[in-house]
Formats: structure tokens, sequence, C-alpha cells
């Protein structure tokens, strides 16, 4: 793959599948929302969101991020 830019008929085709099944979606995410609620929940909203800044910092870093 030449670049990992996302171009606008990718970016069409991704709507059209969120679209046609959010369930898709909402199984790709769930799992961060309730980690982030466990955190929050159990320490703070600070500790949270600092988690979710290190996990993105660390996933830009490593290249797993598209």
């Amino acid at each position: 793959m030449a670049g990992k830019k996302l171009d606008r008929t990718n970016a069409r085709t991704a709507l059209e599948v969120v679209r046609e099944s959010p369930t898709i979606a909402l199984i790709t995410i769930a799992p961060a929302v309730v980690v982030f609620g466990v955190v929050w929940w159990l320490v703070n909203f600070w500790a949270a969101l600092l988690l979710v800044v290190i996990f993105g910092i660390a996933a830009v870093a490593t290249g797993k991020l598209r």
C-alpha cells in the first residue's frame, strides 16, 4: 500500500458499511468505552483521559493506528 491516507472513495465506503451495519462499529468501539468507564469509576475522569492519551500515543508510535 503506497501511503496510508484515506481518500474519498475509502471514506465513503467506510461510511456506507457503518450505515448498513452499525453493529460492526459498536462492537469495535465498545471495549474501549467500557475500559474508559471502568477506569473513570475506579479512579477518576482525568486518569481515564490520561489512559486514552497514552494508548493513543502508543498506537500512533507503533503504527497500529491507520
